[in-house]
């Protein structure tokens, strides 16, 4: 929600450049060898439908792609519904004004099982171990764990984090300790 904001602010002069990573992939017990991509039909998926949507949303555009992304997380993120079956992913497809017949074409087309095991893979080869994780284009790249700052506060923490994550190469890790965080960090 918070790039959302700084999107609506910055309008074409921020880029996004949204790609699928399976965190599922990433949490498996099953071995080196098991990629969630490529399981059956049978596979009950934690994530798969929703990063299928976005491959699915990209195939209509950026402006279709980032508005399926805000409505998509913002569902999952803020108002906390379950987004792992195709029926809902086409709901917040169909919420989104996207064109419905070409949505579920690529959708249901097993090249974009395809697309997410490349994502990932590429995302993997440059060090990512989970969302978000922006990738600057001077190469640098920063996981951000965060809370969504109020709205008038927007763009002071997108600009502070892209001076730090950005330009910034010798910040390796900045964390606060739990507890106290996240205790009042959303007062």
């Amino acid at each position: 929600m918070w790039l959302a904001m700084v999107k609506e602010e910055l309008g074409d002069d921020l880029q996004i450049n949204w790609r699928s990573f399976a965190l599922e992939q990433v949490n498996s017990t099953e071995g080196d060898d098991w990629k969630a991509w490529e399981q059956g039909s049978d596979y009950t998926s934690r994530g798969l439908w929703a990063l299928r949507g976005g491959i699915a949303a990209r195939a209509q555009g950026t402006e279709a792609h980032n508005t399926y992304m805000e409505k998509i997380l913002d569902i999952k993120h803020v108002e906390r519904e379950d987004i792992r079956s195709r029926e809902s992913v086409i709901a917040v497809a169909d919420a989104a004004g996207l064109n419905m017949s070409d949505f579920t074409a690529v959708l249901d087309d097993p090249t974009s099982l395809r697309e997410i095991g490349e994502d990932h893979e590429s995302a993997v080869a440059i060090g990512v171990f989970g969302t978000p994780t922006f990738v600057f284009e001077n190469g640098t790249s920063a996981f951000l764990k965060m809370f969504t700052p109020p709205e008038d506060e927007a763009m002071g923490a997108f600009n502070d984090f892209m001076g730090i994550a950005s330009g910034r190469k010798y910040f390796g890790e900045l964390k606060r300790p739990q507890p106290p965080w996240p205790r009042d960090a959303r007062d």
